[in-house]
């Protein structure tokens, strides 16, 4: 009887977990109070937006530091994560960042198709708003080799240094990958403190006109992915002092270093098209 439930195979079968669950209703009671909050309602005449926002939020962080700790120990504690479930993770992740690669796709439609047809007749009412050439009337566009190519050049560095700290990983150089991550992650926050002080001095705001709705979706939602980015290789630096990863086993730092070079990626293809194309190139074409 004691073998009648021997694991005889390569897969993982999960344990029955109430995350699901509570993040379920986490994300719930977030998504009611941001509704609340935004709305002004109130129960019984207390705002109570505030409250269920604040609940939700804890709930939903709670739930992903409880959830993921379960992860790392079935890694590193239970040996659950064999090759074929590692293969799977790989699947997994390669999904997640082309879903990621479709809302950017999406951010890119969006700016695109304001800028090439930004004096369309059949649109009139994109005419009135941009004046019928890009960068619309009275606005006044960031140069990008200022800012924009300064946090080009930190986030190309802070791409080499990521891989150096993968390489060490590999040759077993556990100062190499703590020194690596932590270059990097200073290089994540310092991207994001130059993008806060870039958008404090931005001419334009996000409403009220096309430029600057599609310029902040597509730069925000990027900088939002570095601010997560930098989380994911920040507790990467904290489960290697903790000694986590080996040569062959680091699927969670594999997968933080992939998420940095896909933000690495975009951002090019950002500083081409929102800085470069809304700027110069663009003004250049509605000039012609």
């Amino acid at each position: 009887m004691a073998d009648a439930h021997a694991k005889n195979h390569d897969f993982h079968i999960v344990d029955p977990s109430p995350w699901p669950f509570v993040g379920s209703l986490s994300a719930f009671i977030l998504a009611v109070g941001a509704i609340m909050s935004m709305k002004g309602l109130a129960i019984g005449g207390m705002k109570a937006g505030p409250v269920l926002l604040g609940l939700g939020f804890i709930g939903v962080i709670y739930t992903m530091i409880a959830w993921w700790s379960d992860v790392v120990n079935e890694s590193t504690h239970k040996g659950n994560h064999t090759r074929v479930v590692q293969l799977h993770h790989r699947y997994g992740m390669i999904m997640f960042i082309a879903s990621e690669v479709m809302f950017f796709v999406a951010w890119f439609w969006a700016f695109f198709d304001s800028s090439i047809y930004a004096g369309e007749e059949k649109a009139f009412l994109r005419n009135a708003f941009t004046g019928g050439h890009w960068p619309p009337t009275g606005i006044e566009v960031f140069d990008p080799w200022h800012l924009p190519l300064l946090n080009t050049l930190i986030l190309l560095t802070s791409g080499t240094t990521v891989t150096w700290a993968h390489h060490a990983l590999l040759n077993d150089d556990r100062e190499g990958l703590k020194q690596g991550l932590i270059i990097t992650i200073i290089l994540g926050a310092l991207f994001s403190i130059v993008q806060a002080y870039e958008y404090s001095h931005a001419a334009f705001s996000f409403g009220g006109n096309i430029y600057g709705a599609t310029f902040y979706m597509a730069t925000g939602f990027h900088g939002f992915h570095v601010l997560i980015g930098t989380i994911f290789l920040a507790v990467c630096l904290l489960r290697a002092y903790k000694g986590h990863f080996t040569p062959k086993q680091h699927l969670g730092f594999e997968f933080a270093a992939w998420y940095w070079h896909f933000v690495d990626v975009v951002w090019l293809f950002l500083f081409v098209a929102i800085y470069l194309w809304g700027s110069q190139w663009g003004a250049a074409a509605g000039a012609h």
